[in-house]
């Protein structure tokens, strides 16, 4: 293969070339066999202006042309010359299409319905127009308060679902800008909306205390641009001449509750021309006060479809479809039944004691109901999710066989459409379903907003999830667009409240209040996001978000720079914290909010440097230093070790660089002391668990991370996948060994936070990670972890595939690879050896394997505690054997026990009575016999 210039594209957006922005930045990717460096590049412009930049830059490349002009459609190409004076090609062109409008510009009304039925109504409005002359280009700009959809002349305008997502509709409505050139004719043509209420007129709030937060009936506008091919222009809105009524299959909709769908009510040519609208009102205009905007994120559409797995008859007779995997979206249903026939189905995640496991849904009824038409009938909801993995299904039209009856239901899978760039893969399957469990529970909970879950009466855009998984995240999926949009309402809510970053963004819970760790979003996506992609404009457009956050921090944390005494989360969810009280962490709660107040001080300082703030950043770096030092005197004993004694204490001193060099290695040594007399079982919540790794690696104890990655015991990330999970749990433990769902009233099933988990299978155990803003440069620095045969990750950079991986060859030797993207660098840093340079292409070394096993040989009644958690197999074969004999047994063994050097397992045993220790014996030599095999 000769290079290439591929992915052409400008801003943000993966899935079109949508510049919403007048001077939108360029971006392309290089694709060569040969280590290629660039030198220049030359961009050209409808196939005639050309611009030749002599740069090695070619992600966020600024705009070389005049500014675009709204409504315009340009072709774009890119050539780039290399260090050695070869020059690549012409690209492809690229269309590439303005989407934002000009100041004052947008001229449609918002309008609902006149005489709606009932609350938060759904219906329908129409309009017919004459297009004068031949039609060049048109481009429909519409948006909603609510859900919607348009056609014209009979025709959806696109496939994007639940439009325009959910914002800060306060202040914040994003337009869709979908080109319609093909839909609009010359003469007479008709345009439709069919609209819900959506996230506009949803019910926020908790234990009984609901209530909508913008609106109480769904409006919409749209602004039809068209343009002739003698350059005259037309322009098509909505107003007070468009009639609407409460018409068409929907008869109802919630986010929450779910929606009736009648098929009787079909409503045929309603969005064609010569329609008879002659009884429907004219519409009602109304006022939001906000001027629609164009959205630099990809839009929510269907991104897959899953078939029936299973067909299961619960025990009350009842049936249930099971897909085989828990996922976000809603049924199609394929149907021919009896004029007036109620289907209903209801929707859950998992099952409890054989039945639809509910109770994990709170208030939210997550029920369709479908009326059959009493012909062929395909019913999709349109306007509301779902979260489940399981399907109830009841009143189908006869009696419902299996064999034939299970295909007329598809799943079907919604997701903002962002587009994948991150894979890991190892020789443990288990591994893998935990990373895809990951990919599924991101997939699942970036539904316009990044949410906490998608199933409950919540599914709200929580700071602190996405402030933990906001890395992994970025490691997934090409987020940019998606997160940066998100952001902005991040700054809009800041601004409203006086800086602080409230719990949930969009904000409906009322006045906003500051908590570590999930404010601190403000100033850590951000962040996440030039380092990721290297985007320094989200960093600039968030810096002041950024500021005032820590400002907010500075007033907290007084003259003692101590921020105490506050309500915190803390390190919520920890696993020793009881169901009914998630907030009972063994991290104190002032230890944790201190240490984000360095943290985020040390992070604005970090974004002042970068943006050229220098008197910002000088102020912000010695506020953080003397924060810093504060919390040292306060939380750091004089026997060198930190209050609360925790994993998460420890994990946050030194991924947060709280310590001196000295002391982060000693905190490090004391955080696997503590992990090895925990047996290697996780003992963190929110905040820890995304560092803990990284921390334990950091200072020398990457086996001790390895080990708690391969955990399979309650609690550990693996547990999940030994009971069947297919998403990441929000509790450790959110169902039970014995299959009961955790009494707890938070129970989701889909909740991603300690998925975080898996930014460090791509940057620690397989080694890939951005050494320079998006990959300019990169880290080859893989972790080899015993228990792993081989791991490896690949990644789409912004400047083309990257890969890293590591695999046993031979006894004591490991081959490592990597993939270095044209026009990049990376650092390499093998086991063993002091890091090296190398440039673009495919590389492979040899090296010494630097993991190493411990053997306790046998076990008995006198084996020292600390001999048997140092040999993993033992470790795990004696827990597994013990559990054998008695679950309850097993458990408290692996809970209970303090695996440290001075006691023996006789200790630990002897308060063990009755038949349990009658079996000791023959577990010893069960065990004994898989050591000797």
């Amino acid at each position: 293969m000769s290079s290439r210039v591929t992915r052409v594209r400008v801003e943000r957006r993966n899935d079109a070339a949508l510049a919403d922005v007048p001077s939108p930045r360029l971006s392309w990717v290089v694709e060569s066999d040969e280590p290629w460096q660039q030198a220049a590049a030359e961009v050209r412009l409808d196939g005639g202006e050309t611009v030749r930049l002599d740069t090695s830059e070619s992600v966020f490349v600024d705009w070389p042309f005049a500014p675009l002009a709204p409504h315009s459609r340009h072709e774009l190409q890119a050539r780039v010359t290399s260090t050695d004076g070869v020059t690549t090609d012409w690209s492809e062109p690229v269309a590439v299409r303005s989407t934002f409008l000009a100041d004052g510009e947008w001229r449609a009304s918002f309008i609902g319905l006149s005489e709606p039925e009932g609350e938060a109504c759904p219906g329908r409005v129409r309009a017919e127009f004459q297009v004068r002359g031949q039609v060049r280009a048109a481009t429909l700009y519409a948006t909603a308060g609510g859900g919607y959809q348009v056609s014209i002349n009979g025709a959806d305008v696109d496939d994007a679902v639940l439009k325009p997502g959910w914002r800060d509709y306060h202040e914040r409505l994003v337009h869709e800008a979908t080109d319609v050139t093909g839909l609009v004719r010359e003469g007479s043509n008709a345009i439709g909306i069919r609209f819900a209420g959506a996230w506009w007129t949803e019910k926020f709030g908790f234990h009984g205390a609901a209530k909508r937060i913008y609106g109480d009936q769904p409006v919409v506008a749209a602004q039809l641009q068209i343009e002739f091919t003698d350059g005259s222009t037309q322009v098509i809105g909505t107003d007070g001449t468009w009639r609407g009524a409460a018409v068409g299959e929907l008869t109802a909709s919630s986010i929450y509750q779910g929606e009736a769908i009648d098929g009787r009510r079909a409503l045929a040519g309603w969005d064609q021309v010569g329609f008879d609208d002659a009884t429907w009102p004219d519409a009602v205009v109304q006022d939001l006060g906000v001027v629609p905007e164009a959205d630099p994120a990809e839009p929510v559409r269907r991104v897959g479809e899953v078939a029936v797995a299973e067909v299961i008859r619960t025990p009350s007779g009842k049936t249930i479809l099971d897909f085989g995997q828990n996922l976000v979206g809603w049924l199609r249903v394929r149907v021919r039944g009896p004029e007036g026939h109620v289907i209903t189905v209801r929707h859950a995640e998992v099952l409890e004691h054989g039945e639809l496991g509910v109770r994990p849904l709170r208030h939210a009824q997550a029920t369709d109901t479908f009326v059959c038409s009493g012909g062929d009938d395909v019913f999709e909801p349109e306007f509301t999710f779902h979260g489940f993995r399981y399907a109830e299904i009841e009143n189908w039209p006869e009696e419902f066989d299996p064999e034939v009856d299970a295909a007329a239901f598809t799943a079907v899978v919604i997701s903002s459409d962002m587009r994948r760039t991150g894979w890991f893969e190892c020789s443990d399957e288990r591994v893998n379903r935990l990373h895809e469990n990951v990919v599924w529970g991101m997939k699942g909970n970036f539904v316009s907003i990044p949410t906490d879950c998608p199933q409950r009466d919540e599914r709200l855009g929580w700071t602190g999830d996405i402030q933990v998984f906001s890395p992994t995240a970025t490691s997934l999926f090409d987020s940019d667009g998606f997160l940066t949009s998100w952001l902005r309402d991040v700054a809009l809510e800041q601004a409203r409240s006086g800086g602080i970053c409230p719990f949930v963004v969009p904000s409906v819970l009322g006045e906003s209040q500051a908590a570590a760790a999930w404010g601190d979003a403000a100033t850590v996506v951000p962040m996440v996001l030039f380092e990721r992609f290297g985007d320094r404009a989200a960093l600039a457009e968030q810096y002041p978000s950024m500021k005032a956050w820590v400002d907010v921090l500075a007033g907290l944390a007084g003259e003692r720079l101590l921020w105490e005494g506050d309500f915190q989360f803390g390190d919520w969810l920890d696993p020793a914290a009881p169901p009914d009280q998630p907030g009972g962490a063994r991290t104190d709660s002032d230890i944790v909010a201190s240490a984000h107040v360095v943290r985020s001080a040390a992070l604005v300082a970090k974004a002042a440097d970068l943006l050229g703030f220098p008197e910002d950043a000088a102020h912000y770096r010695d506020y953080a230093e003397r924060a810093r030092k504060a919390w040292v005197r306060e939380y750091v004993t004089g026997a060198g070790r930190i209050v609360s004694d925790s994993q998460t204490a420890y994990a946050m001193a030194i991924s947060y660089g709280l310590l001196d060099a000295a002391t982060t290695q000693a905190m490090g040594d004391r955080l696997a002391e503590i992990v090895r007399r925990d047996g290697y079982v996780i003992g963190t919540g929110f905040v820890g668990t995304p560092i803990i790794a990284d921390a334990l690696c950091a200072t020398g104890h990457a086996d001790a991370a390895g080990r708690l990655l391969l955990q399979t015991g309650v609690p550990s990330w693996l547990y999940a996948v030994t009971m069947g999970a297919t998403t990441i749990w929000e509790r450790w433990d959110s169902m039970l060994p014995d299959g009961t769902i955790n009494p707890g009233e938070m129970t989701s099933f889909n909740h991603y936070a300690f998925g975080a988990v898996a930014d460090w299978l791509h940057r620690g155990v397989a080694g890939l990670a951005p050494e320079a803003p998006g990959y300019a440069r990169l880290r080859i620095a893989p972790t080899p972890i015993e228990g792993l045969e081989h791991a490896s990750v690949r990644r789409e950079t912004p400047y083309g595939f990257a890969e890293s991986g590591w695999a046993e060859v031979r006894e004591g030797r490991l081959r490592v690879h990597a993939l270095v993207p044209a026009n990049t660098t990376a650092e390499v840093a093998l086991p063993g050896q002091d890091p090296f340079e190398v440039g673009p292409g495919r590389h492979e070394w040899e090296v010494e394997d630097p993991r190493s096993s411990t053997s306790v040989g046998s076990i008995g009644w006198d084996t020292p505690l600390g001999a048997i958690v140092d040999d993993r197999r033992a470790h795990e074969a004696l827990l597994a054997e013990a559990a054998a004999i008695d679950p309850g047994f097993g458990d408290r063994l692996r809970r209970d026990t303090d695996w440290r050097d001075g006691q023996h397992l006789a200790g630990t045993l002897h308060g063990v009575t009755g038949e349990v220790r009658n079996q000791i014996p023959a577990m010893f030599e069960r065990v004994n016999a898989a050591l000797a095999g």
